[in-house]
């Protein structure tokens, strides 16, 4: 398809297994006329009508990415979906929007929640009048949503943790945080703080919480490093956001080194947007976890159709190199790949962030 990087790759994580174990063996069928669980909206229709999109932020490239990959997907999807609405980092603004759109008659949301409990209250409103939503990245708390559309971000932690621990022996490494109000920021800070304490007790983890903005982020790397001036890796939670502030707070301090010299800072990101794998080629940063932000907008336009036709889906493999998993929430989630990107396959044309300026 026309914009399409989906990568064909065997990720399937260990968790698909288990979901397998415990019984759930029919994968990504669509099942109309099956009971209901708890994946579909309203719909029952033949997937046509109006589609908002609602953004959580566009100062961030991968957001701005996805913006621009979202009228190609709905369009290959067969989705009429309405020009974009920005949130603009605002979670009270967010539900605004999603009530505005409910105002214009869409018969689908597609939504990627900044806030994991606020989104709630938008839910509600899209579910009283009957109209099916589906997440982009962030799974909210409570609320009904057709599907979630996002990759293991604890994976993305537990990957930025093996990197520093195979190639520092010991030390502090730094974690600056996305928004703890985000089911996205808690499971990386977590599985990242899990995964050294158990796997590399010799490194030291610091904390930064940043809250997905580039300013403080900054200020606070700023006054960290110069408590801490030995400081050995930092893990990026949010490379769109935390890369240009992070460099630059180095470069102020005479601390960023390439990579293979003396004093070099080992860093890890998340997000795989240009800017990052340029940082790689340069050597001012060793890798980063590509956040598919072309998939994103592919399956949340496939998945909205689909509820708005009111299919169901199971847990399981699916057809595209991804698992289906049920949320203890009791939502289902359907979970992409995000490879690890190094300066071994950071030219890797399938790569999205290889095929944007």
């Amino acid at each position: 398809m026309p914009g399409s990087t989906v990568r064909k790759r065997n990720t399937s994580r260990t968790l698909g297994a288990a979901v397998l174990a415990a019984g759930a063996s029919l994968v990504l069928a669509a099942c109309g006329s099956t009971k209901d669980t708890g994946a579909a909206g309203a719909g029952g229709g033949d997937g046509t009508g109006k589609v908002g999109v609602v953004l959580p932020l566009l100062t961030s490239p991968f957001w701005q990415s996805y913006n621009d990959y979202v009228p190609r997907m709905a369009k290959s999807e067969g989705v009429d979906a309405m020009k974009t609405v920005n949130s603009n980092s605002d979670p009270s603004q967010q539900i605004t929007d999603i009530n505005n759109q409910l105002n214009q008659g869409v018969e689908g949301l597609v939504v990627a929640p900044l806030d994991s409990a606020a989104i709630e209250a938008g839910l509600d409103q899209a579910e009283r009048k009957g109209v099916p939503v589906v997440a982009v990245d962030v799974a909210p708390d409570k609320g009904k949503v057709a599907m979630v559309v996002r990759a293991d971000n604890v994976a993305y932690g537990e990957k930025a943790c093996q990197y520093l621990g195979e190639h520092l022996t010991s030390g502090k490494v730094v974690q600056i945080m996305g928004d703890l109000a985000s089911v996205n920021g808690r499971d990386r800070s977590e599985a990242f703080r899990a995964c050294v304490k158990k796997n590399f007790p010799k490194l030291k983890v610091l904390e930064i919480p940043a809250k997905w903005e580039s300013d403080t982020a900054a200020s606070k790397l700023d006054t960290l490093l110069n408590a801490n001036p030995d400081i050995k890796g930092i893990y990026m939670q949010a490379g769109g956001v935390y890369l240009a502030p992070t460099l630059q707070t180095l470069k102020s301090k005479g601390m960023l080194k390439k990579a293979g010299q003396p004093g070099h800072i080992a860093i890890v990101s998340n997000d795989g947007i240009p800017q990052e794998f340029d940082a790689i080629r340069r050597g001012e940063i060793d890798a980063t976890v590509s956040q598919p932000a072309d998939a994103y907008a592919k399956y949340g336009m496939y998945y909205i159709k689909a509820a708005m036709q009111g299919k169901t889906f199971k847990p399981g493999p699916t057809d595209h190199d991804s698992t289906i998993v049920e949320l203890p929430s009791g939502i289902l989630e359907d979970q992409l790949p995000a490879p690890l990107v190094t300066k071994d396959n950071v030219d890797d044309p399938e790569l999205w962030g290889n095929t944007v300026t």
